[in-house]
């Protein structure tokens, strides 16, 4: 993985931490517990990529085996 790609995904960290605030104003409701802010969003959205992105690379090491 380059920088180049490295770079490609700051977008879509921006975007995804916007759908996800906007999703949880829809469900948060329904759950009884209160609705996040933006920069909240952000934090969830990194700690969620931080979490998956070693199990991809490793998901994407097993394939090209």
């Amino acid at each position: 993985m380059g920088y180049v790609a490295i770079l490609a995904a700051i977008p879509g960290f921006f975007l995804s931490s916007l759908i996800f605030m906007a999703l949880w104003g829809i469900i948060a409701p329904n759950l009884g517990v209160e609705k996040i802010d933006y920069l909240m969003a952000m934090l969830i959205t990194i700690t969620l990529w931080l979490a998956v992105a070693p199990l991809a690379a490793a998901a994407g090491r097993r394939a090209r085996k």
